[in-house]
C-alpha cells in the first residue's frame, strides 16, 4: 500500500467534503481503512507542506507517492469529491 498525504487548511468546505468522503469510503471498503494517510495543513505545517509547492493552488490536495491525484476545484460538488477521494483510495491499495 501507498501512502495518500493530503494538503488541507482548517475550516475550508471543500476539505470538509473531502475527509467525509474519506471517513465513507473507509466505513464501505475495509481495505481503504489500512491506507496510511497523512494529513497536513498548509497553514500551520508550512514545512511539511514545502515539498508540494508548485505542485497544486487549491485545497484539498491529495498525492500518493508524491504524485498528485487531485486537487479540488471551486463549485466541486461532495459527489465530485467523492468521486476524485475513491480514484485516490484506489490507486492507493494498488
Amino acid at each position: 500500500m501507498k501512502k495518500i498525504t493530503v494538503l488541507y487548511m482548517e475550516g475550508c468546505p471543500y476539505c470538509r467534503n473531502a475527509a467525509r468522503a474519506m471517513d465513507e469510503l473507509e466505513k464501505a471498503h475495509s481495505a481503504y481503512g489500512e491506507v496510511p494517510v497523512e494529513w497536513i495543513e498548509e497553514t500551520r505545517e508550512r514545512e511539511k507542506a514545502q515539498p508540494f509547492a508548485g505542485d497544486y493552488y487549491y485545497v484539498p490536495s491529495m498525492f500518493v507517492e508524491g504524485a498528485k491525484l487531485y486537487e479540488a476545484k471551486p463549485g466541486e460538488s461532495y459527489e465530485e469529491c467523492r468521486r476524485h477521494v475513491e480514484a485516490v483510495f484506489r490507486a492507493a491499495a494498488d
